[in-house]
């Protein structure tokens, strides 16, 4: 068995202090991603540093005004790292940045936009699973270089939380907390996805979801205020409560159970329901496959186990674009993506299994909340 190779966190006292043990643990993942991203963002977006750097500026103002302790969190990982304050910046609303500019694309060239994260998340009602537990989990698929990090936070007056982040960036995105509550994320785009309305970004949203007590909270911080961009919150909380919601900027749609589980993509379900448009009908294909094969797999055999959720992520019987995901060598560079992570969480217990890497070649380590 080989050892975990991802780096685990303890972080505790105020945003501000979490935020300095973060960039002084990571510095050196931290500088990795960023320039790994402002390469993309140049390849990609055709932005450049200086012009990253001006966004990721005005956005943390709009930060410091909505989520203070978030704005403290990113000023403790500059501080701790040694970066300004827009670096980190940069790294935390990077998916503004990018996915705005896949939408600007596809106007512009009338043609299908760069794809977004290829993730797989779903989850299992107690009554589907071998333990009784509520069962949350996806393969999160990004830029195979991106280096990751699991945090441990205790902070007080705030649930405890067990969660996957990038180095960086100051929320986890895929995650629990003590409360039994667990988030799983899947990118989606729309045709109105516009950065400059500068409101909650993506990150600052998923770190609120694991800092609140009860599911009417947590998904209340989603449908709440408007959303700059698309994204998909898939949010659960023991005993049995979950819900995927498909956030436009101006609309959201809400799924709830359906045979006992839950799946979602990269795609929104019925976007002519929501009355929006996505930038790439290509995109739509492949994502459609692997919703319908994790479907497929989870209606299969009842009850499910960890073990064989372990077995589903590494799924890979729909090519090219598989559930476990591998970076295509014949892609051009801003088109190559692989599995970062394969994560399954058992909100009853508080634990949370996770890979470093594709799950097919990586073993799965478990975490409990109270260790």
């Amino acid at each position: 068995e080989t050892l975990m190779t991802l780096p685990v966190l303890h972080l505790s006292g105020t945003p501000y202090e979490q935020g300095v043990q973060h960039g002084r643990q990571l510095q050196a993942q931290i500088a990795h991603n960023l320039a790994i991203y402002f390469d993309r963002f140049w390849r990609e977006a055709n932005v450049g540093q200086a012009e990253v750097l001006q966004r990721a500026a005005r956005y943390a103002a709009a930060i410091a005004t909505d989520n203070a302790g978030y704005h403290a969190g990113m000023a403790g990982i500059a501080a701790g790292s040694g970066f300004s304050l827009a670096e980190i910046a940069a790294l935390n609303v990077r998916y503004e940045i990018l996915y705005y500019n896949n939408v600007v694309t596809a106007l512009a060239k009338g043609t299908a936009a760069p794809p977004v994260d290829g993730c797989t998340a779903f989850a299992v009602a107690p009554a589907g699973t071998s333990n009784q537990h509520l069962l949350l989990g996806q393969n999160w698929d990004w830029i195979p270089e991106v280096r990751g990090a699991l945090l441990h936070t205790s902070a007080p007056g705030q649930p405890a939380t067990l969660a996957f982040t990038e180095a960086g960036i100051f929320g986890g995105k895929i995650g629990l907390n003590e409360a039994g509550l667990g988030l799983a994320i899947n990118g989606i785009t729309s045709m109105d996805d516009d950065w400059t309305r500068l409101s909650k970004p993506f990150h600052v949203r998923c770190y609120e979801i694991l800092r609140q007590w009860t599911f009417a909270a947590a998904v209340n911080v989603v449908v709440g205020p408007g959303r700059a961009c698309s994204a998909n919150f898939l949010i659960a909380q023991v005993p049995d409560l979950a819900v995927d919601i498909e956030a436009a900027p101006q609309a959201n749609n809400q799924l709830t159970w359906d045979d006992g589980c839950l799946v979602h993509t990269n795609h929104f379900v019925d976007p002519a329901g929501l009355g929006i448009t996505e930038p790439d009908p290509e995109y739509r294909v492949t994502s459609c496959r692997r919703y319908d094969r994790m479907q497929e797999l989870l209606r299969r055999s009842r009850p499910v186990s960890i073990p064989l959720l372990q077995n589903y992520l590494q799924d890979h019987t729909t090519p090219p674009k598989t559930i476990c995901r591998h970076e295509d060598p014949a892609a051009p560079i801003d088109e190559r993506y692989s599995t970062i992570t394969a994560i399954i969480m058992d909100l009853h217990q508080r634990t949370l299994h996770i890979t470093d890497g594709p799950p097919c070649e990586n073993p799965f380590q478990e975490y409990a909340l109270q260790s």
